[in-house]
């Protein structure tokens, strides 16, 4: 019983730890300079007279020594890391929406940090505590700590894409309803999208910003609108913005091209979900053959053991 409390005791400080890794790799600024400013003109709007050291020190210790260390080992893992595996990482990390907490070095430097948590904390708890084990058996768990503590930050990474692309998907078929409905009413696709971008606070609603953002700097729509289909990697993104660039080249009515997706998008939402229904009762069998199962065989056999051991025949005759 006691070594139990303790294994779950060290499996909360881990996760406790590996949360704090990822919120300290969130709160990271990717513009150190413009963070400057921003203090510097905090300062200024005050009117009193402050120096330089002074705005340093009123970042708090994170900002100022946590943060520079961890881009920094960033930086250095960088260099000795493949090209392609920069690009894949910043390709997932700009997938999950998070591209403006951090990039694919702090990420990559990030999964060092949380693996040598993970095996300090493993080995630590191995070796210090009541389930002392023998040395290389405490090595053993702390290599496999530090592999799962050097996979975690990417699962956490796959998860959040997956998050966002579900978002998305469940905001298509209403985003798409008032893009007609503006469209309809003699607005532009551009100002449209910039209204879209205005009602609702999602993902989708920021992708479409950013689109009208490129769109306002020069960039070609179907650029934008296509970069924007990258950014997000769902197959019914791709599918409108493949409709609304046909439609652009080819003279098609925008509100009836908008209609028909529209369409589409609910019945691809209503398919997914009925497609999650029918997976819940395959997901539900491991935890009712592993957990359910076994509590209800132990309180339904225990009395009918108990009381065939109280039988000659069965207790050896005694």
């Amino acid at each position: 019983m006691e070594w139990s409390v303790y294994v779950l005791i060290a499996v909360f400080v881990v996760i406790l730890i590996a949360v704090a890794m990822i919120y300290i790799g969130q709160r990271i600024p990717k513009e150190e300079e413009d963070a400057f400013v921003d203090r510097l003109n905090e300062f200024s709007q005050s009117g009193e007279a402050v120096s330089l050291d002074q705005i340093e020190l009123s970042q708090p210790f994170t900002q100022r020594v946590i943060f520079p260390i961890i881009r920094r080992f960033g930086e250095m893992s960088a260099k000795n890391t493949p090209q392609n595996v920069l690009l894949e990482t910043n390709r997932k990390i700009e997938l999950s929406g998070m591209a403006a907490k951090f990039d694919a070095p702090i990420f990559l430097a990030s999964r060092f940090v949380v693996a040598a948590v993970f095996g300090v904390v493993t080995f630590l708890v191995l070796t210090l505590t009541s389930i002392q084990q023998p040395l290389p058996r405490a090595l053993l768990f702390s290599l496999i700590g530090l592999a799962i503590g050097y996979f975690f930050p990417q699962l956490w990474l796959d998860e959040k894409i997956k998050d966002r692309q579900l978002a998305v998907r469940k905001a298509m078929p209403d985003a798409l309803d008032l893009l007609t409905i503006c469209v309809e009413a003699g607005l532009g696709f551009d100002a449209a999208m910039s209204n879209v971008a205005k009602k609702w606070e999602n993902e989708l609603s920021m992708a479409f910003a950013r689109a009208i953002r490129e769109i306002q700097l020069g960039k070609v729509r179907r650029e934008a609108l296509r970069s924007m289909a990258e950014r997000i990697d769902l197959a019914e993104m791709s599918s409108f913005v493949a409709a609304i660039i046909q439609s652009e080249q080819l003279g098609v009515s925008m509100s009836k091209v908008l209609r028909i997706q529209s369409e589409q998008m609910r019945m691809r939402r209503r398919q997914y979900a009925e497609e999650l229904a029918h997976q819940a009762p395959i997901k539900m069998l491991v935890p009712m053959v592993f957990l359910v199962f076994p509590s209800i065989f132990i309180v339904l056999l225990t009395p009918a053991a108990l009381t065939l051991m109280k039988i000659p025949l069965f207790n050896g005759g005694k």
